[in-house]
């Protein structure tokens, strides 16, 4: 089992572990780093649950390999500190169990962040790689709005 030392930037900080060549950075953030909020759905890039920012775009940290990340930046929904989308989820009751809410956080995020005019087919489109058991996605769709307002002013 080969094992590497690698340094990756997460969240503004640089942080190093010793991980095995195949280890997802999924797994790499919950279990060396302790960052959960990444959650383990499918395990196969269909669910959203594990969506991470990787220099400024959505990727599924179930996904990619920790070796890749090296020398990118990396943000989890611990380094958001209280971005606005986080309010307006919570304002427009855009979660039940919260398992999912993570991810459609860092999507959410990151839509917010890259195209500050979306409309709703923007919205529909970044958010339909993310899935909700619990929920419709009509209170995810109107928080993503409501924090479009609110930089928009």
């Amino acid at each position: 089992m080969y094992k590497s030392e690698i340094t990756l930037d997460i969240n503004g900080e640089k942080r190093t572990a010793y991980v095995r060549h195949a280890d997802t950075l999924l797994a790499v953030l919950r279990e060396k780093f302790g960052l959960t909020g990444a959650k383990p759905g499918c395990l196969h890039g269909d669910c959203g649950t594990c969506t991470i920012g990787i220099d400024g775009k959505p990727i599924k940290a179930c996904l990619m390999l920790a070796i890749e990340a090296v020398g990118k930046k990396i943000t989890t929904v611990e380094g958001l500190n209280n971005a606005p989308i986080q309010q307006t989820f919570v304002d427009e009751f855009a979660f039940q169990c919260g398992y999912c809410t993570p991810g459609f956080i860092m999507k959410s995020h990151l839509l917010i962040e890259t195209h500050p005019d979306a409309n709703e087919s923007v919205i529909k489109e970044w958010l339909e790689s993310n899935i909700c058991r619990c929920t419709g996605y009509k209170e995810i769709e109107q928080a993503v709005k409501a924090a479009l307002f609110k930089k928009q002013t």
